[in-house]
């Protein structure tokens, strides 16, 4: 049976941090389709989640992040922004497409002149989490998503 729906009928779900430097308006195709993020069956989770992200002029998505192994897939559809990556920061504009493979951090922010669309594709892996080197921080699901920061440490440090 075939599933459809029709992306222009889909709800945008706010997210913005408290202090409002961080904000995006997201339509979760992936979910409207049946996906249950909360599965860990395959058919239920799907092998990627899909949806079309709005980013309000002049601010970013998200803090500057990368994934341990998730790979997420962008399309910009309308309006105009940065993406900061390793190598510096990048204008994007309507048409670019992009990668980014686990371990390269990444943000995207609005553009100066209007709300910047993009259509994001990223895999499902299980056990993935997010690092934050701006402020050394890590995301971890075990099995809720915590946020921690830590030092370095030698792998057999308490061990031996």
């Amino acid at each position: 049976m075939l599933k459809l729906v029709n992306t222009n009928a889909l709800p945008e779900v706010a997210w913005v941090s408290p202090s409002g430097n961080f904000a995006s308006f997201d339509s979760n195709i992936s979910v409207a389709l049946g996906r249950n993020p909360d599965s860990l069956h395959l058919y239920e989770r799907h092998p990627f989640d899909v949806e079309i992200c709005r980013v309000p002029s002049g601010k970013a998505m998200c803090p500057y992040h990368s994934h341990s192994a998730q790979w997420e897939f962008y399309h910009v559809i309308s309006g105009s922004g940065t993406v900061r990556h390793e190598a510096g920061v990048t204008e994007i504009v309507p048409g670019d497409a992009f990668i980014f493979q686990p371990g390269q951090p990444h943000q995207l922010i609005g553009g100066a002149s209007g709300d910047l669309v993009l259509y994001i594709v990223a895999d499902n892996p299980l056990g993935e989490s997010c690092h934050y080197p701006d402020s050394n921080k890590w995301a971890v699901a075990s099995p809720e998503r915590r946020i921690v920061r830590s030092e370095n440490l030698d792998y057999f440090d308490g061990e031996e």
